[in-house]
């Protein structure tokens, strides 16, 4: 029986010597290389069935290695191995080939599902389509941070469809970067050359959006002294980003579903079709499907919306990240231009990741870059941390804990915690009042709010 070939590109050898011996162990016929000059000649002498390449390696890097199989068109399969899980990596790796990608370091149980799903994944497809945008001098990676693997399916997500004209719907709690993914499905689509339009569909009055999204015609209302391009028109040849869908009206739904089948519309007051050529990304922080069952969306505009959704995950689901992001807001926010990036104690990076974060990437840049300010610069630590203890108050539903069966000193510990951050809330962050409120020493405050994860 053939056995499957698999090239190991490593320029560390131990690595390449614990993949080869594992996956031979495995039945796989394994060839190594050390450097990516190795990797284009040897793929001169016949393709493998998989190529399993490090990003960092001398002369030639697994992304200019993976760019000259794409020009060359040598339709090798290649997985990716990499410490740095960055978005950009993730985008760029995907678009120029790559089928997959894990990060170091991997645990070989691991590496060895991810190849059985690439060859399970192959023998179903008779031609995996690939896809490649240029990047250009937009960097995807200043936007977006994190490596958790809800993350890591975003980007891969976000490589296969922003070269397609597919409409996008993201999803997601306030706060957790739907404006950024859309920005960089935009920046890597073929309307990347075009317009970027936002639209904050809550922040405006239904007769006011449909003059907005549509524009008007002069005299059609009151104020309307002149001709008004709406955004979509604005829009042509480029995307368009409505934020807060599920805010819009029945009857602004109707004319927009009709510009998402027949791409043309009317200003308002207006009776000459328009034509236009727009990518159309939307966003909401609703269940859309609830809202179709209540009836406050139109179902058939939902599934116009629905041709690709992304959801984005609340910062209390990818703790993992929260490291990652601090280093990035702390490279963003400087104390001033010429200063260095900002550092953060072990404990106050600590209270970081205990926090539930319900105002999740957003409320971390800003408790971050107020950090930096008040620690001048220097190395930030829990004093200086200010989240809110009001938005990390929740509702201890004790029936519901019991029915659960939770221990009876972890109930205790919810119901200690939410009486002191309702004290802290009445107190408006004063400590010494709350102990008072709460009839303990100040000493016993800190130490409770420091075994909860309270910012002290």
């Amino acid at each position: 029986m053939y056995k499957k070939h698999i090239l190991v590109a490593d320029d560390d050898p131990s690595i390449r010597s614990l993949l080869k011996s594992f996956l031979e162990d495995e039945g796989f016929a394994i060839s190594e290389a050390k450097n990516g000059a190795e990797v284009v000649n040897q793929l001169g002498n016949g393709k493998p069935d998989l190529l399993i390449m490090d990003v960092r390696m001398p002369d030639l890097t697994g992304i200019d290695v993976l760019e000259k199989i794409s020009e060359e068109k040598l339709e090798v399969p290649v997985l990716l191995m990499t410490a740095y899980g960055t978005s950009s990596l993730a985008i760029k790796a995907i678009q120029l080939g790559a089928h997959d990608y894990f990060t170091k370091p991997f645990e070989l149980p691991d590496v060895l599902l991810t190849i059985k799903r690439f060859f399970d994944y192959q023998a179903l497809a008779s031609e995996v389509k690939t896809l490649r945008t240029q990047l250009g001098d937009y960097d995807p990676s200043e936007r977006i941070v994190g490596r958790s693997p809800t993350m890591l399916e975003i980007y891969k997500t976000v490589g296969k469809v922003a070269k397609t004209e597919a409409t996008v719907l993201i999803t997601g709690e306030t706060g957790t970067g739907k404006e950024l993914v859309a920005e960089v499905i935009h920046q890597n689509s073929l309307y990347r050359n075009g317009p970027l339009v936002k639209v904050a569909c809550a922040s405006l009055p239904e007769t006011l959006l449909e003059s907005e999204l549509f524009g008007h015609e002069k005299g059609s209302f009151t104020s309307a002294y002149t001709q008004r391009k709406g955004r979509f028109e604005v829009a042509h040849k480029g995307t368009i980003f409505l934020d807060e869908i599920g805010e819009m009206t029945l009857g602004t739904q109707k004319k927009l579903l009709r510009v998402l089948q027949e791409r043309e519309f009317e200003r308002v007051g207006g009776s000459t079709p328009i034509k236009v050529d727009v990518r159309v990304v939307a966003a909401t922080n609703k269940n859309l499907m609830e809202e179709v069952a209540k009836g406050n969306f139109r179902d058939d505009l939902y599934y116009r919306l629905n041709v690709i959704s992304l959801h984005m995950p609340p910062l209390r689901d990818r703790k993992d990240d929260i490291p990652l992001l601090v280093e990035h807001f702390l490279h963003k926010h400087r104390f001033s231009p010429t200063s260095p990036p900002g550092k953060i104690s072990e404990e106050a990076l600590e209270a970081l990741i205990r926090y539930e974060w319900p105002g999740n990437v957003r409320e971390l840049e800003n408790v971050v870059e107020r950090a930096v300010v008040l620690s001048q610069g220097g190395v930030i630590t829990s004093q200086h941390l200010l989240m809110s203890p009001v938005t990390e108050r929740k509702f201890v539903d004790l029936q519901q804990k019991v029915q659960k069966k939770v221990p009876l000193k972890d109930i205790i510990a919810d119901v200690e915690k939410q009486l002191i951050l309702e004290a802290l809330d009445q107190a408006q962050g004063n400590r010494s009042q709350a102990a008072n409120i709460l009839g303990i020493y100040r000493r016993l405050l800190y130490a409770k709010m420091k075994e909860y994860g309270i910012p002290t």
